[in-house]
């Protein structure tokens, strides 16, 4: 039996260079872009890779018009996470310390920054949950509308969290009605 390769725009998850997207697939290793290490070749057998969601699953390595298809695909999937969003200053070196109401329980201590880091990814994350459920051509208008107000509420419930970013433009907005 033939080994199916993943292809290109195939998202993964590997346990050192974390989430990354194939770019482009050879013989016998993939060519993934990893969203904080940049491009790395990889052995298709790293044990180490997870596959998140599998795209153009094939016997044969992908074609050059097949690779910029995906390319486009996945540039429109991971556009935003680009964006540097820097952390207020005053909270650079700090950390948040969970104390259990129970005293007898150890607290946990978690650097600001790595806290922030996942802030920024959920954001991220809700953005492209917004334009793929605007994009969507089965959901109706109505469905539409529906659901992006309950993104909105998730921004709502976020906002806490603005005191962390240094520039008030990239605040979580909730709904301005109320």
């Amino acid at each position: 039996m033939e080994e199916l390769n993943l292809g290109v725009g195939t998202r993964l998850q590997h346990t050192q260079y974390g989430p990354g997207v194939i770019v482009g697939v050879r013989y016998a290793t993939y060519i993934i872009s990893f969203i904080n290490h940049g491009i790395k070749e990889v052995d298709k057998n790293d044990t180490n890779l997870d596959e998140i969601i599998a795209e153009n699953v094939t016997v044969e390595i992908e074609t050059a018009s097949e690779v910029e298809r995906s390319l486009l695909k996945i540039l429109k999937l991971w556009g935003g996470l680009g964006e540097v969003v820097p952390l207020g200053d005053r909270w650079k070196g700090g950390t948040m310390l969970l104390q259990p109401y129970d005293k007898t329980l150890k607290p946990k201590e978690i650097p600001v920054e790595d806290f922030f880091h996942k802030i920024v990814m959920l954001r991220d994350r809700l953005r492209v949950l917004e334009q793929n459920v605007n994009s969507n051509k089965k959901l109706s208008d109505e469905d539409k509308v529906n659901l992006q107000q309950y993104i909105t509420r998730c921004y709502g419930s976020l906002t806490t969290f603005n005191l962390l970013f240094k520039n008030k433009e990239q605040w979580f907005v909730g709904d301005k009605s109320d």
